[in-house]
């Protein structure tokens, strides 16, 4: 195996790492208009994620910077392509964020609901237009000789993308809703079992039309093993939520994810942005990639960093493992 290859590989396990922990954040915040009755349940699910929220981005931000370096020609078509659904989404991050720890720092009524709305839109948005992205990076996109992206806006919000970003909506809600669930105490736990019931269902829908549309479309034996691991394990959490396993429901919901991105990694390899004009003109891990040299010297440094950031992510996760309820948050000091 070449080192590019080796560099495609690393970048599809970062964005499976991004979607699997970003992914159920992204719910949560859905879920603060969805689930939460009033502000100490929409308080209980946001510090569900407080402590993780941030950390789980590093996610994104490493698999931005592998890109630039080991695919530097993808890289630029991909941001110049997509600059406006991407600039949409980091501008949703950055409101995002500014949210959770801006929302607490005043006691008005207007003040902390403005910001809840924030978490709720930037949160669905993303969720959106991350499936919507990947949707046309599989599927391919209008790419001429010089690797630009030559279509419009519109084109792409075609139908498989849009379903794409459907997809991933619902499967993060539904990812979000058992987090919540595995995280909570009391009513709000029970409701979070019920209401993720229900957006399984409409997942299990969406995500196998899509994948049998991707299956179909440029599948092969790999991502077709792919996409009934993804299938039976979305089949199976759903089981294991309404038996409330919440840890295993989760676990299963998260495989989904994996297998499911893996699967769209799967069909699009070689390539890493087809062109739908002219098959030559695709980019591939041969015409994108950096210097053998540069690669080399990734790799070591990706030896050294990943581990340690992967550790310190999990001590996070244990630090802060306990459930919450309305119990636990303190009346407001103001």
């Amino acid at each position: 195996m070449e080192l590019h290859d080796v560099w495609f590989v690393l970048i599809a396990v970062l964005w499976i790492g991004y979607f699997f922990l970003e992914g159920f954040d992204f719910g949560v915040g859905v879920l603060t208009k969805l689930l939460a009755r009033d502000r100490p349940e929409k308080r209980v699910l946001i510090n569900t994620i407080g402590p993780v929220w941030d950390g789980n981005e590093v996610w994104l931000l490493s698999a931005g910077g592998a890109t630039f370096a080991a695919f530097p020609e993808w890289y630029a078509t991909l941001f110049s392509g997509f600059y406006l659904p991407l600039l949409l989404i980091l501008v949703c991050l950055i409101v995002r964020g500014v949210a959770f720890e801006y929302r607490a720092k005043r006691p008005e009524e207007n003040w902390q609901r403005n910001w809840e709305h924030a978490i709720f839109w930037t949160s669905l948005l993303p969720a959106f237009l991350w499936g919507v992205a990947f949707g046309n990076i599989v599927h391919g996109v209008k790419l001429d000789r010089n690797f630009e992206y030559v279509g419009s806006l519109w084109e792409l919000l075609n139908p498989y993308a849009l379903l794409g970003g459907l997809v991933t909506l619902t499967l993060f809600t539904f990812h979000g809703a058992v987090f919540t669930a595995l995280k909570t105490v009391g009513e709000i736990r029970e409701r979070a079992r019920k209401l993720a019931f229900k957006v399984g269902l409409a997942t299990a829908v969406s995500a196998l039309l899509f994948l049998l549309w991707t299956q179909a479309d440029s599948g092969d034996g790999k991502s077709l093993v792919a996409m009934v691991v993804a299938v039976a394990a979305l089949v199976a959490a759903l089981v294991a939520n309404q038996a409330g396993r919440e840890g295993w429901s989760f676990a299963l919901s998260g495989v989904t994810i994996v297998a499911a991105v893996a699967m769209l990694f799967l069909t699009l390899f070689p390539n890493v942005m087809p062109s739908t004009l002219n098959e030559e003109w695709s980019l591939t891990v041969t015409n994108a990639s950096s210097s053998p040299y540069t690669l080399k010297i990734m790799t070591w440094c990706a030896v050294i960093a990943t581990p340690i950031v992967m550790l310190y992510q999990g001590w996070t996760y244990w630090v802060f493992r306990k459930r919450i309820g309305t119990q636990h948050i303190a009346e407001s000091v103001h």
